[in-house]
């Protein structure tokens, strides 16, 4: 299978002419913060072409091609449109999208003129992607890595662990030498103490800041919902801990107008993706350990200020 570094805009040249030739002749350009699931590449200047770099991603594309173009009417902010849905080839062998364009720098490179507007305007699009009639969304599953499933199937001590999940005790307990274990597993078995006891919402599944795009200073777009589906809002409030602080983590949570709980599961579903990531980089990417270190010190100490 074509890996991220092999798509290059040969290949999608070579897709374009074969499936949409009236779009071959476009200048093709890669995007440089394009996230693990998907090479993206903006296509002339009102397109980008997103293709999947693993059979997992791929399954992520019939969903969205299915369920953007609905949600985008009901949503404060842009969002992608898909505009065509390519085939497999010989030399591609999943299928893609080719997108509308959004304007915008992401957030994580991007000078934001407020943050806590900002947190407030990202609140806003969550509640209302989340009032969004979600009875027939996809639940959770493979093809969004089960986002917004009970925090409970990441627990190896109870009964409702899924066979291949990320063990979230043990990743905490490695790290005895780096953070504070006690009270990271106070803030996990804080988060177990409830589930979402009312009807699934939509949920976009991966809200960071490689995913929120900034114009004018101003939160602008929001983009990959390849981590889309219905479930557990808690999963979306990962961003309160890994980009916003103080006043705009405030105003993020204020206007989102959750419960307690759901916040405390929100805390613990960014220790579980932090504690993960910190693992895998303790010993490779200096940079990336230092920011995991400093995102669970945030979680922890917001955890003990409430």
């Amino acid at each position: 299978m074509p890996k991220s570094e092999l798509l290059n805009e040969a290949v999608v040249r070579e897709l374009l002419a074969s499936q949409f030739p009236e779009w071959s002749d476009l200048p093709i350009e890669r995007v440089e913060f394009d996230g693990w699931d998907n090479t993206t590449f903006r296509l002339g200047r009102d397109m980008s072409i997103r293709l999947p770099t693993g059979e997992w991603y791929a399954e992520q594309v019939d969903k969205e091609q299915k369920w953007l173009p609905r949600l985008a009417p009901s949503l404060p902010l842009p969002i992608p449109v898909p505009l065509a849905k390519g085939v497999p080839t010989a030399s591609f062998p999943w299928p893609w999208s080719v997108y509308k364009w959004i304007e915008g720098e992401i957030a994580l490179k991007a000078d934001i003129a407020d943050l806590t507007r900002f947190a407030e305007t990202l609140a806003i699009f969550l509640v209302a992607l989340q009032r969004i009639p979600a009875g027939d969304g996809p639940p959770p599953g493979v093809h969004n890595f089960y986002r917004g499933i009970p925090l409970t199937t990441h627990d190896p001590d109870l009964p409702y662990n899924m066979p291949g999940n990320w063990k979230t005790r043990e990743s905490i307990e490695v790290l005895h030498s780096h953070i504070d274990v006690r009270a990271a597993m106070e803030v996990w078995e804080s988060g177990l103490e409830s589930e979402w006891e009312r009807p699934p919402v939509w949920i976009h599944g991966d809200v960071a800041a490689t995913n929120l795009l900034v114009r004018d200073g101003r939160l602008s777009g929001v983009i990959d919902f390849g981590c889309s589906g219905v479930g557990d809002p808690a999963c979306d409030l990962v961003i309160a801990w890994t980009f916003l602080s103080g006043e705009s983590r405030a105003a993020f949570r204020e206007t989102l107008q959750l419960d307690d709980r759901t916040w405390a599961r929100g805390r613990a579903w960014a220790l579980w993706k932090a504690s993960i990531v910190l693992g895998e980089s303790i010993d490779s990417d200096p940079k990336e350990a230092a920011n995991q270190k400093r995102v669970i010190n945030e979680i922890v100490t917001d955890a003990h200020l409430i």
